[in-house]
């Protein structure tokens, strides 16, 4: 979206973004501006208007492209309660939500955080962690949020090198672990950061084959749009080996804390079983 944060300068270059997705086999396109206290104050509402307008544009020039609304949320405190007030927007108002973490600096209790997002029904969407500075160091840590619950994203980018070898290396090496669970562009203008999903899952076929390709670029993010849950679509492999988790709808306001998801393993249920899980990520 234009003039929102750091991509898309002016309307021109979201036009041209736009018609590059279309030509490249895209459908539908999660808009999703940075909400980073401090340095990009975009909110809930102000983002659904200039996502209407936008589509608004796109419908006047005749560009067959979807959009949705969504916001790529750095780490705060707050989190869930912006969440559940709308200050922070999931993915089409689903139960999926995009977490970026600090790109430098590994935020500490990072596993108590998306716990507390795992147990109010939702399901985090670490974003980029492949490009993180900190990654070789909490490796470790990065697999088992996503064996418990917590999906993974990938830039298409970092698979053709965009970002170095550094994150290509992550990039490839969480694809072959079976730990990717989306494929995306995070395009943000048309030269250093162009939309290039089909470039990236032609890498990604080549390192996972053709089948968990498309689960990365379309079925998996087509049941995010759908607002699936994640026990009805199929998960990459080394989560297939985990413990299945069973999410229920999210729920807002009084009590919302307290929505249930199932965990099978052992006959262990409930909150109970999740909760032995997920607090393996503090040992």
């Amino acid at each position: 979206m234009p003039g929102i944060d750091d991509g898309a300068a002016d309307i021109s270059v979201s036009l041209e973004m736009a018609r590059t997705w279309v030509a490249d086999g895209v459908e539908t396109v999660a808009c999703t501006p940075h909400i980073l206290p401090g340095l990009f104050h975009n909110s809930g509402p102000g983002i659904r208007l200039a996502v209407q307008e936008l589509q608004h544009i796109l419908d006047n020039e005749g560009i067959p492209l979807r959009l949705v609304t969504g916001a790529d949320a750095h780490i705060v405190q707050d989190f869930v309660p912006r969440l559940r007030s709308g200050h922070i927007l999931s993915l089409a108002d689903t139960r999926y939500v995009l977490v970026e973490p600090p790109h430098h600096v590994a935020p500490p209790r990072i596993a108590e955080f998306f716990f507390n997002i795992l147990t109010t029904g939702y399901v985090p969407i670490l974003t980029h962690p492949e490009r993180l500075t900190w990654i070789e160091s909490h490796y470790s840590t990065m697999e088992r949020l996503g064996r418990s619950g917590v999906w993974m994203q990938i830039t298409a980018g970092s698979l053709t090198g965009a970002f170095g070898r550094t994150a290509r290396y992550w990039g490839e090496r969480m694809l072959d672990e079976g730990l990717v669970h989306i494929l995306a562009t995070d395009a943000h203008d048309m030269r250093s950061r162009p939309p290039n999903l089909s470039a990236g899952r032609e890498f990604a076929a080549r390192r996972a084959g053709p089948v968990e390709a498309e689960h990365l670029v379309k079925t998996r993010p087509a049941g995010v749009l759908a607002n699936f849950p994640p026990s009805s679509l199929p998960m990459p492999a080394a989560v297939i080996s985990a413990s299945k988790v069973i999410y229920d709808e999210p729920r807002s306001g009084a009590g919302g804390g307290e929505s249930w998801m199932r965990a099978q393993r052992g006959g262990v249920g409930g909150l109970r079983g999740i909760s032995e899980r997920l607090q393996q990520l503090f040992r």
